[in-house]
């Protein structure tokens, strides 16, 4: 099962466009999370469905947030994207008939709606003004002077 990463690009790309302090292009934000401008557009059209982002027209234009990150969490983010499935594990049969596999799944559903209540706690627990505080704090460690050319590691 292929990994969904949409949560991790997004968060990405709205930490940037609060760096840049003004309208990004699609262009932009695709380049600094190395995909395709319509996957940028898609993925934004959606959370500013949601209030999140705006977008600009015209000269000068491009995406906006349109919250405040102190206010907005990674589980906001992640249930604007329509909820992604968390986990890759599952169940080899969802109704076996074998008695010995229904107590593995039995036992195995348990785990799993167990590590996905806490990873969703932990993502209410998340704003984006503290992943923003993180990266602000990472540059300063680095020594390196405050400039998006200075984001990406080397």
């Amino acid at each position: 099962m292929r990994r969904d990463s949409r949560l991790s690009g997004v968060l990405h790309v709205l930490l940037h466009m609060a760096e840049e302090g003004g309208p990004v292009t699609s262009e932009v934000l695709a380049k600094a999370i190395d995909t395709n401008p319509v996957v940028v557009r898609r993925i934004m059209a959606g959370l500013r469905d949601q209030g999140y982002v705006r977008s600009e027209k015209g000269h000068g234009g491009g995406w906006a947030l349109a919250c405040d990150l102190s206010k907005v969490t990674m589980y906001d983010i992640y249930v604007a994207l329509g909820r992604p499935v968390l986990l890759a594990m599952g169940n080899r049969v969802e109704t076996p008939g074998c008695l010995v596999e229904q107590a593995v799944n039995a036992a195995l559903d348990q785990a799993f709606e167990d590590a996905e209540a806490l990873l969703l706690q932990r993502l209410g627990q998340v704003t984006l003004a503290m992943l923003s505080t993180d990266f602000h704090e990472r540059i300063i460690a680095r020594g390196a002077v405050h400039h998006p050319g200075n984001f990406h590691a080397p």
